[in-house]
């Protein structure tokens, strides 16, 4: 649980106005000074990301974000930072202090009910003044569930989380408790399936990336064989296979490779394809994949990533599939990229939303970035489906999907 990647612990927001105590919260939920706390405003100037263990909940990311209603002058921006934190967050801990409810809560709750974000109403400070019961009756008739009152500065750790474990479960997302299969319900106990693995100049060094990792053990977990090749061995791989496997998922960079050696009759599709059901929604992806053939010069393409990795000189998201784009186009193209939890506000402009698998971002913050795109209008296509479309071979991988449903 210590090395679970971010995007797949349960992320709680710590949320509210100007020293309402959140620093302290979360230093002492963690045990240790992770935030920097002052009774002067503005304090916290960015999001403050804690990873830990939370019994029964397994492995989550705290998220302290810089208090609301700062006048400073640097607040707006901080405003901002800590709103953006919303859009990634699956449980939000509203803290407020005993009779402060305002403009600033108000805000923070219809920012949540926007993106249905669950509320638990957290009354800090509780040992310099008891709120009052019509305040928590209040409370829990605005959010929606059992208001809490907590002081974090007196509370021991166990104190506070026996207090905030009972409503974190309550909570919690259904996706944390029964999450999207992303290969299991297209097999059956007994099947093999075969893993095509580049071994490239991108490939991390001694390790597989996240979701061939991913992909494996959900192979294992439905009591199937895994065969593990690389591409320069699939062929053979299937020659010395006694029974065909019934399914076969490789990279996306090699997936013409793939389709071309793959008999009619076997299954195959890619990880990034299937890392979009568990991420994001996969019909949307795939809808947006046909505007991928409407493309034409002079169109700008906002092309989204989860990470924020040093790009090399032939980047899958940066370089080739931009050139992917501009030969379908059959003309130069005007992208715009944005990294990390990084997203501009006005999606407009764009003819077409290019995204990554998002190994690094959690399915919350991915689904709240196609809402945005679909209220713009705007279609998103993800890396995987993108490739695919523009080696001709997007319904030839799509089929084990339409033999599910």
């Amino acid at each position: 649980m210590q090395n679970t990647p971010k995007s797949l612990r349960l992320q709680i927001a710590i949320a509210g106005r100007v020293n309402s105590g959140k620093s302290t919260l979360l230093n002492k939920l963690a045990a240790q000074e992770i935030s920097i706390t002052s009774p002067l405003p503005g304090t916290t100037t960015d999001v403050v990301e804690k990873s830990m263990e939370l019994r029964p909940l397994g492995p989550v990311l705290f998220l302290d974000t810089a208090g609301l209603a700062d006048d400073t002058e640097l607040g707006s921006a901080r405003m901002e930072r800590s709103l953006k934190a919303l859009d990634r967050a699956d449980i939000l801990l509203l803290l407020t202090t005993a009779g402060i409810w305002g403009e600033t809560e108000e805000k923070l709750l219809t920012l949540a009910g926007e993106r249905k974000v669950p509320v638990i109403p957290v009354v800090n400070k509780s040992d310099e003044k008891q709120p009052e019961e019509n305040f928590l009756a209040m409370l829990e008739e605005k959010c929606g569930g059992k208001a809490v009152s907590v002081s974090a500065a007196s509370m021991t750790q166990e104190q506070l989380l026996e207090l905030l474990k009972v409503q974190l479960i309550a909570h919690v997302p259904e996706e944390f408790v029964t999450p999207p299969p992303m290969v299991g319900d297209l097999i059956t106990p007994g099947d093999t399936v075969v893993l095509i693995v580049p071994i490239d100049i991108q490939a991390p060094k001694g390790r597989l990336i996240l979701p061939q990792v991913q992909a494996l053990r959900e192979i294992l977990d439905a009591n199937c064989t895994a065969v593990v090749c690389k591409t320069s061995d699939y062929r053979s791989t299937l020659e010395n296979m006694k029974t065909p496997p019934a399914l076969v998922i490789c990279d996306s960079q090699v997936v013409d490779i793939m389709v071309q050696e793959t008999p009619a009759e076997i299954p195959c599709t890619t990880f990034s394809i299937l890392l979009s059901r568990i991420k994001g929604d996969l019909e949307m992806f795939r809808r947006g994949a046909e505007a991928v053939k409407t493309l034409k010069p002079g169109n700008r393409v906002l092309i989204a990533e989860g990470c924020t990795h040093h790009a090399s000189d032939d980047d899958i998201g940066r370089v080739k599939i931009p050139r992917m784009l501009e030969k379908k186009a059959d003309g130069k193209l005007e992208f715009t990229i944005c990294s990390g939890h990084d997203f501009p506000a006005d999606l407009a402009a764009y003819k077409l939303m290019l995204h990554c698998g998002g190994c690094m971002l959690n399915r919350r913050e991915v689904l709240r970035r196609l809402e945005l795109a679909a209220a713009a209008g705007v279609p998103v296509v993800n890396y995987g489906m993108a490739i695919s479309c523009c080696k001709g071979v997007l319904d030839r991988v799509m089929e084990p999907f339409q033999k599910q449903r």
